[in-house]
């Protein structure tokens, strides 16, 4: 059986498991396709607003996550306004009550440091109640540890935990990385993907063109 390209849920039996695509609202939120998120504790369906966190039009800093992306129950996306800025003596957000204060409301965005939009590469797991940061990059194939914090970048197929996270270890050697990288089989068709299952389900790398 094969499920529409637009269904919220993929399995039949689960509404706790959505394609994440097919459940947002918000501009500037932007999903890869199949991506999927699992939540057992809350409607899974309101990601957008239980799991995206401090993000106000006004900053207009994105989440973009690719393709095939794996999300574990509880993640967050912390963005630009939990950062109270640094650069001031105090960090109170006086610049958010601008009318106790009479500041005007063109300061608002002076409470806080912009670090800028979250991008998850294709391919990356992130798991339970893991917590990403404003401005961070996850490269294609990472893997998020449980409940950790990541507050910089990470490289395509590197495993990180801890608080803050920090690298593990690689899933593969480098040249396999490559390769992986070369191959982006996160972009074929669903077809080709269909035939490649056995190499994706397995460790075993399909031909790869270097052109």
């Amino acid at each position: 059986m094969t499920i529409p390209a637009n269904a919220i849920y993929p399995r039949t039996i689960d509404r706790e498991t959505v394609y994440l695509k097919n459940v947002i609202t918000g501009p500037n939120i932007i999903v890869g396709e199949y991506t999927m998120y699992n939540d057992f504790v809350n409607d899974p369906t309101l990601f957008e607003k239980n799991n995206v966190l401090y993000h106000y039009p006004i900053n207009r800093d994105k989440l973009i996550i690719g393709k095939y992306c794996s999300i574990a129950c509880g993640a967050k996306f912390l963005f630009t306004s939990a950062n109270h800025t640094m650069k001031s003596l105090s960090t109170y957000p006086f610049p958010l009550f601008w009318e106790e204060w009479e500041l005007g409301p063109e300061h608002v965005t002076e409470a806080w440091d912009n670090k800028g939009d979250i991008v998850i590469g294709n391919d990356v797991w992130i798991g339970y109640e893991a917590v990403i940061m404003s401005g961070v990059r996850i490269g294609d194939g990472a893997v998020i540890g449980t409940r950790a914090v990541v507050t910089k970048d990470v490289p395509p197929y590197t495993i990180v935990g801890g608080v803050p996270a920090r690298p593990i270890k690689k899933r593969y050697d480098d040249e396999k990385i490559r390769k992986l990288l070369l191959l982006k089989w996160w972009d074929w068709p669903r077809e080709k993907v269909r035939e490649n299952l056995p190499h994706l389900m397995s460790g075993t790398l399909p031909p790869v063109s270097e052109n």
